[in-house]
């Protein structure tokens, strides 16, 4: 798997690197910073519902682990501040995310570039460094990386608008004022309260 290159983002004094088996103690800890995403290992939009909360934790680590080895890309990406993970998020072709693509959400999508679309389902922030524009540098380090994959476009499905669900886990797949600041349109409104956002790749970089 060919692994994009570490970056450090001096102006936050941020390093970012993808994930690998050396990180996943990291990530675990930074899961358990927040108890709506402890034990997911960020399997939720991947796997089946009834394999999800039937393997619980430890099944969610595994399938994880299982991926990485065999994805051409990462899958995903940890920010690092110093020695702990303060941040993550999963990033990786469209067609990865089996389960999110069978949502309302996506079905208005063009199936035929699952492939070649990047997808940004969900971010994770420590709680004491929110604000900090964590967020903001790994969804610009996540374009990079995919335009070096030869993605055609990133996407997201940020929460939009003012109706809000009880649930925090809502905002982890980050909100349009995100993804607007890093040059993402809105592309489709599936729903009152949810954005598709883009980012295209072609022309900007060459292709």
């Amino acid at each position: 798997m060919n692994q994009p290159r570490q970056r450090r983002y001096d102006w936050l004094d941020v390093e970012v690197r993808p994930l690998t088996d050396q990180g996943l103690e990291d990530f675990e800890q930074l899961q358990c910073s927040q108890p709506q995403s402890a034990g997911c290992w960020c399997m939720w939009f991947v796997r089946r519902v009834v394999d999800y909360h039937e393997g619980g934790s430890a099944g969610n680590r595994a399938a994880l682990v299982e991926m990485m080895p065999s994805a051409a890309t990462p899958v995903g990406f940890l920010a690092y501040d110093g020695e702990g993970a303060i941040g993550w998020c999963s990033a990786g072709p469209r067609a990865r995310y089996t389960r999110a693509l069978k949502t309302p959400t996506l079905r208005g999508r063009d199936a035929s570039e699952d492939d070649d679309v990047w997808l940004v389902p969900c971010f994770l922030v420590d709680p004491d460094r929110r604000g900090q524009g964590v967020a903001s540098t790994l969804l610009d380090h996540v374009v990079e990386a995919a335009a070096a994959a030869g993605a055609v476009a990133v996407e997201g499905f940020p929460l939009s608008g003012s109706r809000r669900r009880s649930s925090s886990a809502d905002f982890m797949t980050g909100t349009e004022t995100l993804f607007a600041s890093r040059g993402f349109v809105d592309v489709r409104r599936p729903s009152d309260n949810r954005v598709i956002m883009r980012r295209s790749l072609r022309g900007r970089f060459g292709e």
